[in-house]
């Protein structure tokens, strides 16, 4: 009789006309309030570049600087050192720095890192990372950073038993926590911003990178764009003339988008989560 029930069901909310079907979404999304981005825009998106790798002073800083974008650089203090002069320049760009740790600690399965494994880590070890850069970064450049970036996207410490999540220790440091290689943009009705979903625009045309900001306007959402060196494009590169195009294309009015650093979308996020 169970199954007899759920096939009727299952025929019976295959029947419905494709506008009762979304009716009946639209009731079951209403559990969320509603949420407006500020000046009619219909969605946000943040442009973040991880690492501090020279290529983003030497390569992206001159074409970010022409278009008049600004954007998030999570950074580390060592590559700091090696181009401190641009990425003072960088901040008085207005561009944000974020922090990345001092030594990008990940998993041990990728062999760059096995001598610095998230599974040899403790929520001690990593609170001492991640205060260690904040203080050096502004001890570098004046600023001190308000967003974090997970290296690697990697949100935990320890192994088996012993493994534990340091979200709460971003949570409590930071506005906002990215993570990378995301499958989805952010809802701006229920991220959690501790660890906000981050969208690789590395190898990529843009082709992609539009259609990915398409997707979040029709839907009212948040993309954050992640790449590292700014050059041809490749792996681990955003090539510069796609970004070009991506940044001409947020920044026509005609389209809707706002176009803002990690900071500053996250903090309306934070502020206008959850009103009615």
């Amino acid at each position: 009789m169970r199954t007899y029930v759920l096939a009727v069901v299952a025929i019976w909310c295959c029947s419905l006309p494709a506008g009762a079907q979304a009716a009946d979404r639209a009731a079951q999304a209403g559990s969320l309030p509603a949420f407006h981005w500020p000046h009619g825009y219909k969605a946000a998106v943040s442009l973040s570049f991880d690492d501090a790798r020279t290529s983003q002073i030497d390569t992206g800083l001159a074409l970010l600087q022409r278009l008049g974008v600004k954007v998030t650089f999570f950074v580390q203090p060592p590559g700091v050192e090696r181009r401190l002069a641009g990425w003072k320049q960088a901040v008085a760009d207005g561009d944000e720095i974020g922090n990345h740790t001092i030594s990008h600690p990940c998993t041990g399965n990728y062999a760059f890192s096995l001598d610095n494994a998230l599974e040899n880590y403790d929520l001690t070890r990593m609170a001492q990372q991640i205060d260690e850069a904040s203080e050096q970064i502004q001890r570098l450049l004046g600023v001190r950073p308000r967003t974090f970036a997970y290296p690697c996207g990697q949100k935990f410490v320890g192994r088996g038993l012993d493994v534990e999540s340091y979200v709460p220790l971003v949570a409590e440091r930071f506005i906002v926590g990215r993570s990378y290689l995301s499958e989805s943009s952010n809802d701006p009705r229920i991220v959690d911003l501790a660890q906000a979903m981050g969208t690789s625009f590395d190898d990529t045309g843009f082709a992609a990178m539009k259609q990915a900001v398409d997707e979040a306007i029709q839907q009212g959402r948040w993309v954050i764009f992640v790449g590292h060196e700014i050059g041809q494009r490749g792996f681990q590169v955003t090539d510069t003339h796609a970004l070009e195009q991506l940044c001409r294309y947020l920044k026509d009015p005609t389209n809707g988008i706002w176009l803002g650093t990690v900071e500053e979308i996250g903090l309306y996020v934070g502020q206008h989560q959850g009103a009615r």
